[in-house]
């Protein structure tokens, strides 16, 4: 059975000022998502799934139904506030979802293989996705999940200190933690990161989560009954998120399992202001003029 693609795109983007998700970056118009897809049909995924907002989800298949139709399965599934679903009853005001790993139980319906989650907005590159077939069609258990690990050095902004959430590995190749560097950023040709007005060096080399994770199905069940206590515990903090290295922290430390840090030297960009779009553009023109892609991607 071929894994599938669960794809985060319910998000606000608020700062970015409209629908980035849906927002044209290729020669044709194509979003970010078209390349993760791309890549994704290419390494041998079967189905994608999208996660949105239920008014969205004609936008959503006018964009990518006529591309993907033969090519691959799809499916979409709504991130909402409907609390009744996981057993809670009681009413808790929120303006904004819960976070990516509430996002992700919206596809715990309609997924019965193994999986990954991606961020819509963001720019992976195919040595990921491949490197997480592979992982998902021949190691994965419901014990052994993974996390694809980016160069740090590879995943920075030319705008500004980044937040990234640097991981620590044991020997075997496995996270231990993810700590988050809230203020990263280059200097004099190295990577530091300031922590109470500290500056901190980082090699070049250092893992990074991008938020691009593999498991199975059984992390539902987990996620279901972690998000419960999340729920309990923060209702009174409306602005409070239940984060997927929540759900890695809980079963790393908890011994009930591992995941592999699986590297890649893919270089990642993303966008989260208006002022990323113009890179965004330029970072993909270079990927078609190199032959990464073709002009018309879905040709």
């Amino acid at each position: 059975m071929k894994p599938t693609l669960l794809i985060l795109a319910a998000g606000m983007a608020s700062r970015y000022g409209s629908m980035k998700q849906i927002d044209g970056f290729g020669p044709n118009g194509e979003t970010i998502i078209d390349y993760s897809i791309y890549d994704a049909i290419n390494a041998g995924f079967g189905k994608v799934v999208f996660i949105i907002k239920e008014e969205f989800v004609d936008n959503f298949k006018a964009i990518f139904e006529p591309k993907l139709a033969g090519r691959i399965e799809t499916d979409y599934v709504f991130q909402n506030f409907d609390l009744k679903q996981f057993g809670i009853e009681e009413e808790i005001y929120r303006e904004k979802p819960w976070g990516t790993a509430h996002a992700i139980l919206s596809g715990r319906n309609v997924i019965k293989e193994p999986f990954c989650v991606i961020n819509a907005d963001d720019y992976y590159g195919f040595d990921a996705f491949k490197k997480m077939v592979d992982f998902l069609t021949t190691e994965v258990t419901d014990s052994n999940y993974a996390i694809i690990g980016y160069q740090i050095g590879k995943t920075l902004s030319e705008f500004g200190a980044v937040s990234r959430g640097v991981c620590k590995v044991d020997a075997a190749g496995n996270l231990e933690e993810i700590v988050e560097r809230t203020k990263v950023y280059p200097k004099d040709g190295n990577i530091f990161y300031e922590e109470n007005g500290e500056e901190f060096p980082l090699s070049y080399e250092t893992p990074v989560s991008m938020n691009f994770w593999g498991f199975t199905p059984a992390v539902f069940k987990i996620t279901e009954e972690l998000f419960r206590e999340f729920a309990e515990a923060n209702k009174d903090k409306p602005k409070a998120e239940f984060f997927i290295p929540l759900i890695g922290e809980n079963l790393v430390k908890s011994n009930i399992a591992t995941f592999k840090v699986i590297p890649t030297d893919n270089k990642w960009f993303g966008v989260t202001y208006k002022e990323d779009k113009p890179y965004v553009q330029d970072s993909i023109d270079q990927l078609v003029k190199n032959g990464t892609y073709p002009e018309k991607l879905w040709n």
